[in-house]
């Protein structure tokens, strides 16, 4: 007898499922083979483990061994095989994205191909002694020079690479320890010379550029021992003493070849007479002098000292400390010299020529300015040595070109990728169209409409349900428009709804629906039903709107409540269009999809219409599930296949320089800096660099969005941009503008109506952009660091480009471990699949809420409303009839009678605060903004430098009461920062960690507790911060109320036991905890439907360090919470499970880890302060800890 086969659902981390329907008697191996053939995620990464409630399973074990129960299902976790590594410099380039690329290296004579592979190799010796983070995007930069033109080299450095460098650093380290701690206090005594040289061979060099790193490396060590002794190093007895080098096997050394180090890094060998006084003040600068009496500015360490009193004694660590930063600055200015010589000096082939000592001697010579830009001020240098005045009108490969030799010189664009144009795909008019308006589309110049509009356009006139998944820009509203206009022009009692997320997308679709209406030849009424909406035209609207445009905030609180004053247009209700539909996602969309039922139950109940739905979105991985999840239907017509054509788009990864800059007291710590905090080793400004990149687009005629994360950030870019313009080009400064929340509703339709007019040529815009509003043509868009999420970033790169035209986007990074993470991999980046929308339309406290406001609509039947609302519904019923809310009647209805007279306005369906401050200039009592409380504090206190539409204002005074911020117009040249900290307060006593209370009639398996908690933001000071080189010169002290609300957060405890094992492995348990809170938020999307919206861990602040409490939490980001914690605190055990097998099975190499573990898109702090190897030893402290009070307590298992 056959068995019958079982069906076994498999998912993926990022969402991904699939059914797999295989006999009882095969193995796991079996299926995994299985899945490599049906499963696109599978065939993606064909390493991977299956595991069932956190265990891995065995290739061996048989399917009818594994229990597994309708609902479960198996996880797959890709895995990265680690492969022997070779050395970097036998590495191969990897191939360039174009094909242009390798025609030119194939066309190259061997002896070129052999000069440049020597240059390489050279400059992968120095790379090897350099810090990771210094060198990795210098090297990227530096093959591009040796790539086409529009083309950059993509590289990667392998986890045991970067192994064997920290190895190598320890070495040297130690070698430096053993030479100053020694009795030696002279560079030729036999002992030194012997370690000497062992650190000298670490070199493998050209000649020419390994005796200039031996010569540096004995100059730094013989200066060291001047300091030591507090002694100044002279010319006459360095002269002396380098006759003596042959011992180390530099034979003929003189002061000459000193001399060569100081012109080709005049900032780290200073020779006085020969270069400005001020560099004598350099504490990280070797300084000789012509003699003992020219040295008037001497270095602290070798100032003499006073009569009677004893010299101070210079410990081993502050010489090794001294003499490795100085070797880092050598080395870092050296390959910044290089690199920028090839660069400038590369051949017809595009490979750099070959060059000797004397060659870049000579060019050091003619560009010392330049190469000395970090000590001066950081705009101004970069203006002199960069800037660009023209406005020929560049395309989007030429701008690429010109930005790599101007702006870009210092190789900060580490990647191009070139995504390929896209030929357009026809179909003829749908046979369902009137004569009418195929000769109207005739008339507008449309012989034929692009494949999916018209497979849309037919479905939706037939009466189908339809999703439209194309791209950006793709003309899906003409799939909803034309059908919609047809039919009401053809019926005249026929209504429909269109629905946005924004006030912004409704304005913008308005004037696109007159358009099309005049131009049909048709007229019926339409109208804006939103908060901008005066009561006279709201009436007006109801008695005579056919095609009512709204959102779903105003259909709950306004439409709904009130259904019987729009019953002409709900009884006639033919269509129901919703545009942007990936918006509707998390909690926003679990109100939304609730919101959709309401209506469908009141137009199939009340007025006994059933509308047709169309759906229009972005790319997403799930765009069908998604809409009918929204709108509870049981079919929908997945329209996908996008028929428009696109022009090229080049996507340039732009990574900042790294620089050395002075620390300051006040400055914070950098993860590259000196441990004295003298010298910090850190990339120059984002803003700075995309503001750069910003005028640049401007001058030579590419129309620009620069999007930005928050507001402030859309001003700061704004600002400077103008300042550059002013001074490049100042008739264009003009032309820029920002767009982001908080301007009144006239400001913003008059940017809009100058953007799409051709009026402006660029904005800085927060997301507010991203969405389909139609700004006209534009050419180019800048990122200012990851937004979030990859559909974010394809949606924001997608304004682009449009009618077929070529487009540029450049992704500027943040220093962040997540940016940098895709600045040294982009194929993670690139190659990395949208997004699933995730809709919990079951989710029970939200379920509630609206079950209220449809009991008020109307009473409630059980037997018919289950289908809208589904099975929980009899769980609400009892639970608001519990709470008094709900009653039933003789016939079996439910009808509210509940506290509020509307329960509709007693919740907000995506947290609109009503309480806002007003943003006043003192002078005009002009009202230049309205700031949410959460918000007003991050902009507006005593002191704050307040920014509208690149205009900087100072606040003078805040008055509380009234909720009013007084500001003066004023030309400042920094900006401020608040200083602030977020703590979630688990409510349980004044005990730090709430003594365990069973409540659920049944003990669950975990010691896991979700409680109400209070999340409180505290804002204690601000940092006044120089624009033009990012530098706090001030930090001020600020006595502000705190914001908190309440919401729901599961936790668990970290034993003090785990927290000392950690520190015995001297690694931060703050970075430790903050990643393995990340990492169980990362698993959490594979057990429970929900979004990273959702959902927040608590995040370790870089520039704090207070101490927190030893747990891992997750908290709710809505008010009042929406449920999730308590679903997670049922599933607690098995996250922390998939968590550990989350981080262990990763194969990333450094500790900050990677997004496919312990980052996440969505940190507040950037992903800083993350310690991949501390999260493992707390996650399996963790488990251990459970699995023991679970042991001692049996009943809970």
């Amino acid at each position: 007898m056959v068995e019958m086969e079982r069906l076994i659902e498999v998912r993926c981390l990022d969402g991904q499922s699939t059914k797999v329907s295989i006999s009882p008697n095969c193995s796991i191996a079996d299926l995994k083979a299985s899945l490599k053939e049906s499963f696109i995620a599978a065939k993606k990464s064909p390493n991977f483990h299956l595991f069932f409630k956190g265990s891995k399973l065995r290739l061996e074990s048989r399917i009818d061994s594994v229990s597994i129960d309708n609902g479960e299902f198996l996880v797959l976790v890709p895995f990265a095989k680690k492969t022997q590594v070779v050395s970097p410099r036998n590495d191969h380039p990897e191939e360039i994205n174009t094909q242009s690329a390798a025609t030119e290296q194939g066309m190259m004579h061997e002896a070129s191909h052999s000069a440049w592979k020597e240059i390489m190799n050279d400059l992968s010796s120095i790379s090897e002694i350099l810090p990771d983070d210094s060198i990795k995007t210098s090297f990227g930069a530096l093959n591009n020079a040796g790539s086409s033109k529009n083309e950059g080299l993509k590289s990667e450095s392998s986890g045991k690479d970067s192994f064997k460098r920290r190895k190598k650093d320890t070495v040297m380290n130690s070698t430096l320890w053993d030479i100053f701690s020694s009795k030696s206090k002279n560079v030729f005594d036999r002992e030194t010379c012997v370690k000497i040289t062992v650190k000298m061979e670490k070199c493998s060099c050209q000649f020419w550029l390994k005796k200039v790193l031996k010569t540096f490396t004995l100059l730094n060590i013989m200066y060291a021992f001047c300091q030591m002794a507090q002694k100044c190093m002279t010319l006459s007895v360095l002269e002396e003493e380098l006759k003596h080098a042959s011992i180390f096997g530099l034979d003929d050394l003189c002061i000459s070849d000193v001399e060569n180090l100081s012109r080709l890094c005049p900032k780290v060998v200073v020779i006085l007479g020969k270069e400005e006084r001020m560099f004598a003040k350099s504490t990280f600068a070797i300084i000789i002098s012509d003699s003992l009496t020219f040295l008037v500015d001497k270095p602290k360490l070798a100032v003499r000292p006073r009569a009677g009193r004893k010299p101070a004694v210079v410990s081993t660590s502050t010489i090794v400390n001294a003499v490795e930063r100085r070797e880092l600055l050598f080395k870092t200015d050296l390959w910044m010299t290089i690199k920028i010589y090839m660069e400038k000096t590369q051949s017809d082939t595009g490979i750099p020529l070959c060059c000797s000592l004397q060659d870049l001697l000579t060019y050091a010579d003619s560009h010392v300015d330049i190469l000395k830009n970090s000590e001066v001020n950081l705009v101004k240098n970069r203006a002199l040595a960069s800037r660009c005045c023209e406005q020929t009108r560049l395309g989007p490969i030429e701008m690429i070109d010109h930005l790599r030799k101007g702006i870009g010189m210092r190789g900060q664009m580490v990647h191009v990728e070139k995504i390929d144009a896209k030929l357009p795909a026809y179909a003829d008019f749908p046979d369902v169209l009137s004569e009418n308006s195929k000769a109207a589309l005739q008339s507008l110049g449309f012989s034929r409409l692009y494949s999916h509009q018209s497979e849309a356009i037919h479905a939706s006139v037939t009466g189908k349900n339809v999703v439209v998944a194309t791209s950006t820009s793709s003309g899906k509203s003409l799939c909803y428009n034309l059908p919609v206009v047809e039919h009401l022009s053809q019926n005249t009692s026929s209504c429909a709804l269109y629905i946005f997320p924004t006030k912004a997308l409704a304005q913008d679709q308005l004037r696109a629906l007159l358009e099309m209406t005049r131009t049909l030849s048709v007229s019926f009424n339409i109208g804006i039903y939103d908060g901008d909406t005066s009561q006279e035209h709201r009436i007006w609207i109801r008695d005579n709107a056919r095609l009512l445009i709204t959102n779903p905030d105003m259909l709950h609180m306004s439409i709904l409540p009130y259904h019987r004053q729009f019953q002409r247009i709900l009884i006639n209700l033919r269509f129901v269009v919703i545009d942007e539909t990936h918006m509707y996602k998390g909690a926003f969309g679990c109100h939304t999809a609730l919101i959709l039922r309401r209506l469908r139950r009141i137009c199939s109940h009340v007025h006994g219409s059933d509308p047709s739905f169309i759906f229009c979105t972005a790319t997403s991985a799930n765009p069908r599930e998604h809409a009918m999840g929204l709108a509870n239907l049981r079919t929908l017509e997945l329209v996908q296949n996008d028929g428009s054509p696109s022009g090229p788009k080049y996507f340039v990864l732009w990574n900042p320089p790294l620089t050395v800059m002075k620390g300051s007291k006040n400055h914070n710590k950098s993860n590259h800096g000196s441990p004295h905090g003298e010298a910090l080793t850190t990339r120059s400004s984002p803003i700075l660099e995309i503001s750069y990149l910003f005028a640049e687009m401007v001058q030579h005629g590419l129309r620009c969005i620069t999007f930005c994360k928050t507001r402030k950030l859309s001003e700061l870019v704004l600002c400077y941009t103008r300042e550059i313009l002013q001074v490049t080009a100042p008739a264009l400064a003009g032309t820029i503008c920002a767009y982001r929340g908080g301007y009144n509703p006239q400001d913003r339709r008059k940017i809009e109506s100058d953007l799409f007019g051709g009026k402006l040529r660029g904005v800085a815009a927060t997301n507010a952009l991203e969405l389909g509003i139609d700004v006209g043509h534009i050419d180019a868009t800048l990122h200012l660091g990851f937004p979030g999420s990859i559909a974010s970033l394809w949606q924001q790169a997608g304004r682009s480009g449009r009618r077929g035209r070529s487009s540029l986007a450049i992704y500027v990074a943040f220093e962040g471990p997540l940016d940098q993470y895709f600045m040294r991999f982009p194929n993670k980046l690139f190659q990395h699949p949208v997004e699933h929308v995730l809709v919990d339309a079951d989710n029970e406290k939200v379920l509630e809420q609206h079950i209220a406001c449809a009991a008020l609509e109307l009473p409630l039947c059980l037997e018919h409303d289950e289908y809208h609302f589904g099975s929980h519904l009899n769980n609400a019923i009892m639970n608001l009839k519990n709470k008094g809310s709900l009653v039933i009647s003789p016939e079996n209805l439910w009808s509210y009678i509940g506290p509020e007279e509307k329960p509709s306005r007693a919740f907000s369906i995506r947290m609109i605060e009503s309480e806002k401050y007003k943003v006043v200039e003192k002078l005009s009592n002009e009202i230049l903004e309205e700031i949410e409380d959460s918000r007003a504090f991050f902009q507006v206190y005593e002191g704050a430098v307040y920014m509208h539409q690149g205009k900087t204002y100072m606040v003078e005074a805040l008055d509380l009461s009234l909720k009013v911020a007084f500001c003066l117009k004023a030309d400042l040249k920094y900006f401020t920062k608040t200083r602030d900290y977020t703590d979630i307060h688990v409510i349980g006593g004044n005990l730090a960690y709430p003594q365990v209370k069973t409540t659920e009639p049944e003990q669950m398996a975990t010691t896991a507790q979700a409680n109400t908690c209070t999340v409180t933001t505290k804002w204690f000071g601000f940092y006044r911060i120089w624009r033009a080189s990012n530098q706090i010169f001030d930090s001020v002290e600020l006595n502000l109320p705190s914001f908190s609300y309440e919401s729901q957060a599961v936790w668990i405890r970290v034993p003090p036991s785990i927290r000392k094992a950690v520190d015995i492995q001297k690694l931060s348990f703050r970075a430790g905890q903050h990643a393995a809170s990340h990492a169980l938020l990362n698993v959490v999307p594979l057990y429970l439907m929900c979004n990273a919206s959702d959902l927040r861990s608590e995040c370790a602040n870089p520039h704090e360090t207070r101490k927190i409490p030893e747990r891992i939490l997750l908290y709710d980001q809505h008010p009042g919470g929406i449920g999730i914690a308590k679903k997670v605190q049922l599933l607690f055990r098995e996250l922390l499970t998939a968590s550990l097998e989350l981080v262990t099975a990763c194969s990333c190499s450094t500790n900050a880890g990677c997004p496919s573990c312990i980052q996440t898109l969505s940190c507040s702090e950037y992903n800083e302060v993350l310690d991949k190897k501390a999260a493992i030893i707390i996650l399996k402290g963790v488990l251990q800890a459970e699995t023991e009070s679970l042991a001692s307590n049996p009943t809970k298992s």
